[in-house]
């Protein structure tokens, strides 16, 4: 796992972004399912604490949202490894389980409009940018 951690990906300053096929099964190819699922929560934990060697200050708390935060374990490591609270995301008054759909439907909103969605600050694009297709299925409302 740690040889995962020292992925370049995780030494590159922000902003960044990270392909689903970065990493490979590699990690738990050959592992029990429990070990399997062991080590990849172990990693989690670990690449979502990595990300505070990019950070001015340690957060003052940590607010994890998604099905992670339903996992205790996950919990506990990421505790483990972080200087503050962590917390799930309703404890800040956000609803875990729709925070996603709540923030592309934000972002679909904005490429309706023409608005930017992404800017220099967060993505490292030279200016801000809209972005996005509406696509349609025949007989559709939507025009």
């Amino acid at each position: 796992m740690h040889f995962y951690l020292n992925h370049g990906f995780f030494a590159a300053p922000p902003p960044k972004s990270l392909d689903r096929n970065a990493f490979f099964w590699d990690l738990i190819d050959g592992l029990s399912v429990e070990d399997g699922a062991a080590t990849l929560s172990a990693f989690t934990a670990g690449a979502i604490a990595k990300a505070r060697e990019h950070m001015p200050e340690e957060p003052e708390l940590w607010i994890v949202a998604g099905g992670g935060r339903r996992n205790k374990t996950i919990m506990n490591m990421i505790a483990g490894l972080v200087h503050n609270a962590v917390v799930p995301s309703e404890a800040a008054g956000l609803d875990g389980d729709s925070l996603e759909a709540e923030a592309w439907a934000y972002l679909a909103v904005r490429s309706l409009r023409g608005l930017p969605l992404t800017f220099p600050g967060t993505t490292g694009v030279a200016e801000p940018v809209t972005g996005g297709v509406l696509a349609s299925p025949r007989g559709s409302l939507l025009h």
